[in-house]
């Protein structure tokens, strides 16, 4: 009885062994798959975050560098600040097809309407009461940029001396047929400290340079 007893015993004991090594091997092998899954992820991660931090940080940049172009972009429109003071720079844009050269006055714009031939036509001269039609360039003086033409669109425009600026109704009188004027127009006689549209200023100096294609007296 007594050996039997031992015997049982030793068969406890060995079972009990046994299975805290089955116990074991198994945290082991749970723990290698844990390890195994945990370090990829960890790795995707900190890619993600460094991913979405560069991102972040480009967005920043690209904001701070809108903010501080679009005012300049405003400012050469001449949209809200005022070309009261500012000289005259040269022509910025490229002429369209067919247009005459623009001779821009680089300098202090003048305070008085300048009337020059750059060819005489032939023919009854325009009078203050008439109706022209004309091919033109208009420019501002202090941001060189091309505000308006007739050439872009392809066909003259037609008017009474009565329905424009001031500038342009002194300016276009006498003019014959087939003839070329610039004319540079003072704040006063042109759109005053209102300006006009997103590229004339308020008290900007326009300088046109005008085609005289015909005139039609009045009735």
């Amino acid at each position: 009885m007594g050996t039997n007893k031992r015997e049982r015993k030793k068969a406890g004991h060995r079972a009990r062994l046994n299975a805290e090594r089955a116990s074991r091997a198994r945290y082991e092998r749970r723990r290698k798959v844990i390890i195994a899954i945990s370090v990829p992820v960890a790795v995707l991660l900190v890619v993600g975050l460094f991913a979405a931090l560069s991102e972040s940080s480009g967005t920043a940049t690209a904001a701070t560098s809108t903010s501080t172009t679009s005012p300049s972009t405003t400012s050469a429109e001449g949209a809200s600040e005022t070309a009261a003071g500012k000289p005259c720079v040269a022509l910025s844009d490229s002429l369209p097809a067919g247009a005459p050269e623009v001779d821009v006055p680089v300098g202090p714009p003048p305070t008085s309407l300048e009337v020059t031939d750059i060819k005489t036509g032939t023919g009854p001269a325009v009078a203050a009461t008439d109706k022209v039609t004309v091919n033109y360039i208009g420019v501002s003086c202090s941001t060189g940029v091309i505000f308006d033409d007739s050439y872009t669109r392809g066909q003259p425009a037609t008017f009474g001396l009565n329905q424009v600026i001031p500038g342009w109704t002194e300016g276009l009188q006498g003019m014959q047929v087939g003839g070329v004027r610039k004319l540079v127009i003072p704040p006063d006689m042109g759109y005053g400290s209102s300006g006009q549209g997103a590229k004339i200023g308020p008290d900007e100096t326009l300088i046109f340079v005008v085609e005289l294609k015909s005139i039609t007296p009045p009735a």
